[in-house]
């Protein structure tokens, strides 16, 4: 993430949540694939529910539950993009609103997050 400059997006997520699958199966996926994307951000998972090993941002060791625990996430699916330091660059995509235009959501908060690393970079 330091090398590349580019935001990280991470997807919290549970075992059983129908509206994360959704949101990994038709939008993160094929994003991710995407070759714009592919080198302007990187793409992760934190699973809510399990207790495998995590590094956090500071180089601590933590689970993917108290990962998610400690970042104040409550609701799945939720969208957060992390600058390098673990800073928020934007606001998190709670839920799944209007499927229609989650797609969107996400490429105008992927978009504002490189504009404030950009403007950092400067």
């Amino acid at each position: 993430m330091h090398e590349s400059g580019a935001p990280l997006l991470v997807l919290y997520s549970q075992a059983e949540c129908s509206w994360c699958e959704r949101a990994r199966r038709e939008y993160l996926v094929p994003m991710s694939q995407e070759l714009r994307l592919k080198t302007s951000v990187l793409f992760r998972q934190i699973d809510m529910d399990s207790d495998r090993p995590v590094v956090d941002f500071h180089g601590r060791t933590s689970t993917h539950r108290g990962f998610a625990k400690a970042e104040g996430i409550r609701v799945t699916p939720t969208l957060v993009i992390y600058g390098p330091t673990g800073e928020r660059l934007d606001e998190p995509i709670v839920g799944m609103r209007l499927a229609d235009f989650y797609g969107q959501y996400i490429l105008q908060s992927i978009d504002t997050a490189r504009e404030k690393l950009t403007s950092k970079s400067r």
